[in-house]
C-alpha cells in the first residue's frame, strides 16, 4: 500500500513539474527511477571518456592561449565548478602553472534545467582574483540556448574588463537562441528539445557520466 502511495505521489510531483515547464535532470533527480521519472535513453560519455574530454579541452586551452600565464577559470555552478577545477588540475600537471578558479551562481534559469524565467539571474559571485586584462574562461557543463552563458559574460564584465572571454563546455546540445558559440567543447550532442542532457560528476553526484534522458 505504501509503495503504491509513493508511486502516486511521485507521479503527481512529476506532472506538476511538467506543467510548470521544468525539464532538467536536476529536478527529476528527486523523482524515483521507475516512478514516472525520466529514463536513460543513451550514455553519451562514461567516466573515462568524460575525463579524456576534459584533458583534451585543457590542452586546447593552453594551445589557443599560447600557454596559461594569463588565464583564469570561472565555473558556473553547479557542475561547471568541478569541471573548471579538474581542468585547472590538468593544466597544472602538464604546464606547471596553477590556474585561479572562481565561481558564478546563476539561478532562476539554467539552459539544461528549466524555463522558469526568460532571463538568468546572477545570484552570487566568488572571484577573489583580478580579472582585468586576463583571459577569462567561463566553464559550464551544458550549452543549450546560450542565455546562461550571456548572463555569465555580463557578470564578468561588471567586475572588470578582461582581455578576452572564452567559453568552455563539456556538452553542446544545440538549439541556440542567441549567437553564442563555445570556444572549447568536449562533446557535441544532437538532441531534441524534449530530451534532457544529464551531466553527473563524482564531486556533486557520486558518479560520473553524461546521459540523455527522456520519457
Amino acid at each position: 500500500m505504501y509503495r503504491d502511495a509513493g508511486k502516486r505521489s511521485n507521479s503527481i510531483f512529476t506532472e506538476f513539474l511538467r506543467s510548470e515547464g521544468f525539464l532538467g535532470f536536476r529536478i527529476f533527480f528527486y523523482v524515483k527511477k521507475g516512478a514516472d521519472g525520466l529514463k536513460i535513453h543513451a550514455t553519451v560519455l562514461d567516466e573515462q571518456a568524460l575525463s579524456r574530454a576534459l584533458v583534451r579541452i585543457s590542452h586546447q586551452i593552453a594551445e589557443k592561449n599560447h600557454g596559461c600565464d594569463n588565464i583564469v577559470f570561472v565555473g558556473i555552478k553547479t557542475r561547471g565548478v568541478p569541471i573548471a577545477n579538474r581542468m585547472a588540475q590538468n593544466i597544472e600537471g602538464f604546464e606547471g602553472k596553477k590556474i585561479p578558479v572562481g565561481t558564478l551562481d546563476i539561478t532562476l534559469y539554467r539552459d539544461d534545467l528549466s524555463r522558469v524565467s526568460s532571463d538568468p539571474v546572477v545570484n552570487r559571485t566568488d572571484i577573489s582574483f583580478d580579472i582585468v586584462d586576463k583571459t577569462v574562461i567561463l566553464v559550464d557543463d551544458v550549452l543549450f540556448t546560450g542565455r546562461t552563458a550571456r548572463a555569465a559574460m555580463d557578470a564578468v564584465m561588471s567586475i572588470g574588463r578582461p582581455a578576452a572571454i572564452q567559453l568552455a563546455v563539456l556538452v553542446d546540445r544545440g538549439h541556440r537562441e542567441l549567437p553564442i558559440r563555445a570556444d572549447f567543447v568536449g562533446k557535441n550532442i544532437p538532441t531534441s528539445k524534449s530530451e534532457v542532457v544529464s551531466v553527473k560528476l563524482d564531486e556533486t553526484d557520486g558518479e560520473t557520466g553524461v546521459f540523455i534522458l527522456g520519457d
